[in-house]
């Protein structure tokens, strides 16, 4: 089973892309984020012809969250069933893994209101996950906005005082992995940088500028079971790319 995670930032823009990239390298089962499209405009049928099931919680041009699977999808949820209206958490179940494609919110600035529904958003996805099916494997994958720890930020001394790194978001990490969750890009990859977003701006790419924000967190039973993960920095490369590459997961299931 391969699972990818990937931060698309607006699927319209990136559809060529994506559908390029889903015919060549056929993940089983792919988690996307920033979608930036309502549901009467995503590619369903498009996906279909790709081999993909598909479900999508989208809103227009902001947020978006989508499962896209080869392996079968059921039991499709949307949000945490509260009155948030962001669309930033999908959940599914494909080929009988629990999987969720989860777009945390940015956070903006520590002294921010969007900061502190930030952490209450991990908050709640930690709930969730405290109090999942523990006969089925899961995967947990997206964009955080939080890079764990100083390994997966270029320079930790140019984000002092800035989210994405503050002590809060990444103890709010450590809830979500206290669930019984591993960082599997980490596990496999202890010293390896392994960055998965680059600022468009300063050649940041080229630089080596980039933080590790997208993750895959999967029980430990599943994380036993991997054979791979690793970020596909070719697919950051050439016209009009996210500025997000895809985190891959392989598991010998």
């Amino acid at each position: 089973m391969i699972v990818a995670t990937w931060n698309v930032n607006s699927l319209t823009a990136r559809w060529p892309r994506v559908e390029a990239w889903l015919g060549e390298k056929r993940p089983d089962v792919v988690l996307v984020q920033e979608t930036k499209q309502n549901d009467a405009k995503f590619p369903f049928q498009a996906l279909d012809a790709l081999g993909y099931e598909s479900a999508h919680y989208g809103q227009g041009q902001w947020n978006g969250v989508a499962i896209l699977s080869r392996i079968g999808l059921e039991g499709v949820t949307r949000g945490f069933d509260d009155d948030d209206p962001e669309a930033r958490l999908v959940g599914a179940i494909c080929g009988g893994v629990q999987v969720y494609s989860c777009y945390v919110p940015n956070g903006r600035a520590l002294d921010n209101p969007h900061y502190q529904y930030k952490l209450q958003w991990l908050a709640k996805l930690a709930d969730l996950l405290e109090r999942r099916d523990r006969a089925r494997h899961v995967v947990v994958g997206g964009d955080f906005n939080v890079a764990p720890s100083d390994l997966d930020v270029y320079d930790p001394s140019v984000f002092v005082g800035l989210t994405h790194v503050s002590e809060p978001e990444r103890a709010a990490l450590r809830v979500i992995e206290a669930t019984g969750l591993v960082d599997l890009t980490r596990l496999l990859n202890p010293d390896e940088p392994n960055y998965s977003w680059w600022d468009y701006r300063n050649g940041a790419f080229h630089r080596g500028w980039g933080l590790r924000i997208d993750l895959l967190y999967v029980d430990r039973a599943l994380a036993d079971q991997a054979t791979a993960s690793y970020v596909d920095r070719e697919s950051r490369k050439g016209e009009k790319p996210s500025d997000h590459a895809p985190v891959v997961g392989e598991f010998s299931l």
